[in-house]
């Protein structure tokens, strides 16, 4: 069966400054039976107030995906990167041997809404870098975000892990599934909108993980009930 995790029962951290929910074990937030999917260690979903952030903090062999959803953030990191990152667009640090960053909401008046992922690396102690783009997503279908080193994605990473986002419309055939490696999962995560499926009625928030064997069925199955965003992870399983 598809493993579900609602919205509601995502772990929380809230703070005067942050208001953030864990799919996953992070943090204070310890829950063995949830503790990621695959190489998919982390979705944590965040709202960061107005002129307030993650001061100077070290990561280390984690690819690190932020999909910003609204509002933005000013990152610095130890390599020497300063960027704005806005919303529409999406960033990876790989982590690698080590770099130390931060993230900080510059707005006097807009909460920065953003999903931060961590993807565990397939292999330890690689060069750190930073990488940066805008995310195409207006037309109905899915747009490709992260492939492994060397795919057609226009950010890469370390891991034999893809993601797309789709933008699906209701009373619309669903496009073609995105293709990838045998054998690997599919963890859905929703945006925004209600995504009908064989789990269950999907919403903002929810996220699903889907065995190799059971990803065919469970895709001819979604039905968007209105507009939808969701983000698609296919992910290796044998890790």
């Amino acid at each position: 069966m598809p493993y579900l995790r609602k919205a509601a029962d995502r772990g929380t951290t809230q703070t005067d400054w942050l208001d953030s929910r864990h799919s996953f074990s992070f943090g204070d937030y310890v829950d063995p039976t949830h503790r990621g999917f695959g190489p998919l260690r982390v979705i944590n979903e965040d709202w960061i107030v107005p002129d307030t952030g993650f001061g100077l903090h070290p990561h280390h062999d984690m690819e690190i995906v932020t999909v910003m959803l609204a509002g933005q953030v000013r990152h610095v990191d130890s390599l020497g990167n300063e960027a704005l990152i806005t919303a529409g667009e999406i960033q990876r640090m790989s982590a690698g041997t080590g770099i130390r960053h931060s993230e900080w909401n510059p707005s006097p008046t807009e909460t920065a809404h953003l999903l931060q992922i961590w993807i565990r690396t397939d292999e330890k102690g690689v060069e750190p870098s930073y990488a940066q783009q805008p995310i195409d997503a207006s037309q109905h279908g899915w747009t490709a975000l992260v492939s492994p080193m060397g795919g057609s994605g226009p950010i890469t990473i370390h891991q034999q892990a893809w993601l797309w986002q789709g933008f699906l419309l209701a009373d619309t055939p669903i496009p073609e599934a995105p293709e990838f490696k045998a054998g690997h999962g599919v963890w859905l995560q929703l945006i925004s909108g209600q995504l009908q499926s064989n789990a269950g009625l999907l919403e903002a928030g929810d996220g699903v993980g889907i065995q190799p064997e059971e990803w065919p069925g469970f895709y001819a199955q979604l039905t968007p009930a209105t507009e939808v965003k969701v983000l698609l992870f296919a992910l290796p399983m044998d890790v």
